[in-house]
């Protein structure tokens, strides 16, 4: 069995994934998702300090409690929590050995926030996301994110991101 290294800390940014990269099942099933990430952190506390839920995919930052690094148990729990009742499509025998479904991809993107400017920009990174995607034009057109909570603390303008449609030229991937 492969041994992970995991990061040290107490904030993290994460990119959680679903297998089927074309599914929209986060935004179609947000409600869902939204109850069970509740139910996790009534259970096992962290802050979210930033997150987005796009169709294939969320981005998320926590701050765990003090002496508590154990984000992968957490996920876990969201990931089969949401999954739970789900219907997915033939899963292999690999997992079907493990209980899984096929409707995460099994592993998750985590990086240990460094300091400030680091969590700043990823904050960003995640704000920006339904943007750079192509899912609006503007980062405040995006419903399923934490942004409209920075705009409504005065963290962050309404306008923040500008419009992509008052920029010319490609950009992204």
């Amino acid at each position: 069995m492969s041994r992970y290294r995991r990061a040290k800390g107490s904030t993290f940014f994460f990119t959680v994934v679903l297998q089927d990269r074309s599914s929209t099942l986060l935004v179609d099933q947000a409600d869902r998702l939204r109850r069970v990430y509740r139910t996790v952190f009534e259970r096992r506390p962290f802050e979210t300090v930033a997150i987005c839920i796009l169709p294939d995919h969320l981005h998320a930052i926590w701050t765990l409690p003090e002496d508590d690094a154990d984000f992968p148990s957490r996920w876990n729990l969201i990931k089969g929590g949401f999954s739970r009742g789900l219907e997915a499509g033939v899963p292999s025998m690999s997992r079907l050995k493990k209980r899984e479904k096929g409707i995460w991809q099994r592993r998750y993107w985590e990086h240990a926030i460094r300091d400030d400017a680091d969590l700043e920009r990823h904050v960003d990174y995640i704000h920006f996301n339904p943007v750079k995607h192509g899912y609006v034009t503007r980062v405040r057109d995006w419903s399923l994110s934490s942004f409209h909570r920075y705009v409504d603390n005065g963290t962050l303008p309404m306008d923040w991101g500008g419009d992509m449609r008052d920029i010319a030229g490609q950009f992204g991937e």
